[in-house]
């Protein structure tokens, strides 16, 4: 089987079913058996009595040792399994736990539904689950701001990435992605404790986002078929701090006509960031329905590419 085909069952079995609950319970998730060694590696590594450049090397020691560590347990497994229509079934329900295209949609519905009935504190609640910033202090425009920013930014980075490598380099591809990308998500944070430890990985992150943040953003402009959406990308993307996460979220805004980014409160203080598509108005619960329609039609014309692919490799 090729690995685009085997990314495209992998979408569609996470699309269907996600990961269990009652699985989740019992064994945990991959992500979470990644993250419980980075957790262990950290805490005795990353000593605030050593010197910045320890730090700092100890680690990129870090990251290559958790990613080599992923790519190899998922080369054991995708080398381990019979050619048959057993052994790609279970290839492809292991490359869907790396995915998360039906929990995203799942979480920023979460957030749509009571910012509609006008519950604003229970919407607080659930946007709290999937942003870092100080949910108490948005109001219903910067609930469904941030709705969309995380909808935007985690399209590419949860769906949109890693099929990209798994597409190129199969079940190894899309485990070193996800190793790569929970690096990021606990250690790359600018603050006195990770900003030396955790510099590697989040470099890493940026460059393996590099073009799967462009890929994201033409899915959305696609989706739309808004020119509106290509002169936002190609005016705003570079405002944003990120190299990646202002091309996805730019296509997003231009695509439904809303502005997103600016000032946010994190936990660290104010966060003074610039408008993206800053002369629209600022979004609302329906900007949030607009957003999620976008992602479903973004969803499945980057399921109809894997096909295409796959057919032409076949074919060839």
């Amino acid at each position: 089987m090729t690995a685009p085909l085997l990314m495209l069952i992998g979408l569609t079995v996470e699309a269907t079913f996600s990961w269990p609950l009652w699985l989740y319970r019992r064994i945990r998730h991959p992500v979470v058996w990644i993250g419980a060694l980075i957790a262990f590696l950290e805490t005795r590594l990353n000593s605030e009595h050593r010197s910045h450049r320890n730090r700092r090397l100890l680690g990129a020691m870090t990251l290559f040792f958790v990613v080599t560590a992923a790519i190899a347990v998922a080369t054991l497994i995708s080398e381990g399994l019979p050619n048959n229509t057993w052994g790609y079934a279970v290839e492809a329900a292991i490359a869907s736990t790396m995915l998360a295209s039906r929990s995203l949609y799942a979480h920023v519905a979460a957030v749509a539904r009571p910012l509609e009935d006008g519950a604003t504190e229970q919407a607080r609640d659930a946007i709290g689950h999937i942003v870092g910033r100080d949910a108490s202090r948005l109001d219903s425009n910067g609930i469904a701001r941030a709705s969309l920013e995380s909808l935007a930014e985690n399209t590419s980075d949860g769906i949109v990435a890693p099929l990209f490598w798994g597409a190129l380099l199969g079940l190894p591809g899309i485990t070193a992605y996800k190793a790569i990308n929970t690096l990021d998500s606990m250690l790359g944070h600018r603050s006195p404790r990770y900003e030396a430890f955790g510099w590697a990985s989040a470099r890493t992150d940026d460059l393996v986002n590099l073009l799967p943040a462009r890929i994201t953003a033409a899915l959305f402009i696609l989706a739309s078929g808004s020119r509106r959406a290509i002169r936002t990308v190609y005016r705003d993307a570079g405002l944003h701090r990120s190299p990646n996460a202002g091309w996805p979220e730019s296509a997003m805004a231009g695509s439904i006509g809303v502005r997103l980014s600016g000032p946010r409160h994190y936990g660290r203080g104010v966060s003074n960031e610039p408008w993206i598509n800053g002369n629209a108005p600022d979004p609302t619960a329906e900007s949030i329905r607009d957003g999620l329609r976008l992602y479903v039609i973004a969803m499945i014309i980057l399921a109809a590419v894997l096909a295409l692919i796959a057919a032409l490799l076949a074919w060839s």
